[in-house]
């Protein structure tokens, strides 16, 4: 398991910007992807983005493909979600997750952050 910490949630209005982020802390050993997912409440947590450890490779949910992005600093276990043209429906609690087999991370499996909640409300 790697301990990882999510910022960067709080209230938008609808059409605006947010931008998550997540770091593992301390030092782990190897290379994680890395990825988000997000939960309503009520509802199965469901994936959102994920980005490969050397940050060459990417996904999305087709939710957000267009809206959101993902990127991961250079050398360090720290991603970012940008959150754009936000929606009511992207109300949600944001997980961030990482794992060394991408396959593992993209079947929820991973390592999980505590999340932090993204209202998207006028």
């Amino acid at each position: 398991q790697v301990p990882l910490e999510e910022t960067g949630g709080g209230l938008v209005q609808p059409g605006g910007s947010l931008t998550l982020s997540c770091s593992a802390s301390g030092e782990i050993a190897g290379n994680y992807h890395m990825g988000w997912f997000r939960q309503v409440e009520g509802k199965e947590r469901e994936f959102v983005a994920a980005i490969s450890w050397s940050g060459g490779n990417s996904g999305y949910a087709d939710s957000v493909k267009g809206r959101f992005t993902i990127s991961r600093v250079y050398g360090k276990n720290t991603v970012n979600l940008e959150m754009n043209s936000l929606k009511p429906e992207d109300t949600a609690v944001y997980y961030c997750t990482a794992d060394p087999s991408i396959m593992i991370l993209r079947r929820g499996e991973g390592s999980w952050g505590k999340g932090t909640l993204v209202t998207v409300s006028s």
